[in-house]
C-alpha cells in the first residue's frame, strides 16, 4: 500500500465484488497516526494547516462524510492527542516502533463490534476529500469487500476493508501493511472512482507538505 506503506501496485485482474459476507451497514475511519515523521524531522500531522492542524483536516474529512474516527497514536502520541478533537476514540500502538503494520494491526483489534467496515486513513492525507470517503463506503456490497481508490489508472489511499478482513489485518507485525493481505484478495476488490489526485498526496516530507498547503489554500470551498 503507497507511499505512506498502505497501497502496492499487484496484478488487477477485473475487480469483482465480494462474496455472501453480512451487509456493512456501518463503516468507521481508521486513522493511523503513530509514525515518526523521520523523513518531516518532526510531528508532521500537529502542523499547521489552514486553521487547523494535518492531522484535524483528516479527521474533519472523515466527520463530514458522517463517518465515526478511531485514531491509532503510537510516537509523539501526546502532542498528537492533544491536536485531536474530542469527538474521536484513540488507540494506542504499543509496538508502534516496529512499523506500519504493527499500528494498523493496532486499530484494527479496537475497532468498535458494530463497525462493519473500516476505512484506514492516514493521517498524513488531509486533501482525501469527504465526497471520496461516502463513495468508498457507498461502493461496499458486504463485509467481504475491500473498496480502493483509482484516479488516472492508479491506485491510492484510502482503503476500505469490510470486517471479514480484520483477523488478517490484526495479525500484521512489522512494517508489512496490509499489501500483503491485499495481494492475496483481489477478487474481493472494488475500484472507486477518486475525483483528484488527493489519493497519492502525503505530507512526509516539507516539500510535500508545502504542495499539500498549496492544493488545499487553492481548493474551492466546500
Amino acid at each position: 500500500m503507497g507511499a505512506g506503506g498502505l497501497l502496492a501496485e499487484v496484478d488487477r485482474p477485473d475487480p469483482r465484488g465480494a462474496q455472501g459476507g453480512r451487509r456493512v451497514e456501518t463503516v468507521g475511519a481508521l486513522i493511523l497516526a503513530a509514525g515518526t515523521s523521520s523523513r518531516m524531522g518532526r510531528n508532521k500531522l500537529v502542523e499547521p494547516l489552514g486553521r487547523d492542524t494535518v492531522i484535524g483536516t483528516t479527521i474533519a474529512a472523515a466527520h463530514d462524510a458522517a463517518l465515526p474516527v478511531l485514531v491509532v497514536t503510537g510516537h509523539d502520541a501526546g502532542r498528537t492527542r492533544a491536536a485531536l478533537p474530542a469527538n474521536v476514540l484513540t488507540v494506542h500502538a504499543q509496538d508502534h516502533a516496529d512499523g506500519m503494520g504493527a499500528s494498523l494491526a493496532a486499530g484494527i483489534r479496537a475497532v468498535p463490534p458494530d463497525w462493519d467496515a473500516a476505512i484506514v486513513m492516514l493521517g498524513d492525507m488531509p486533501l482525501v476529500e469527504a465526497r471520496l470517503l461516502r463513495a468508498l463506503a457507498g461502493a461496499a456490497r458486504d463485509s467481504g469487500s475491500i473498496c480502493l481508490p483509482v484516479h488516472s489508472g492508479k491506485r491510492g489511499n484510502p482503503l476500505l476493508w469490510g470486517r471479514d478482513h480484520f483477523a488478517a489485518l490484526a495479525g500484521l507485525a512489522g512494517d508489512v501493511g496490509g499489501k500483503a493481505v491485499l495481494a492475496e484478495r483481489q477478487e474481493h476488490i472494488i475500484e472507486v472512482d477518486a475525483p483528484s489526485d488527493a489519493i497519492f498526496m502525503d505530507g512526509d516530507t516539507p516539500d510535500a507538505l508545502d504542495a499539500i498547503r498549496q492544493a488545499y489554500e487553492a481548493r474551492a470551498p466546500g
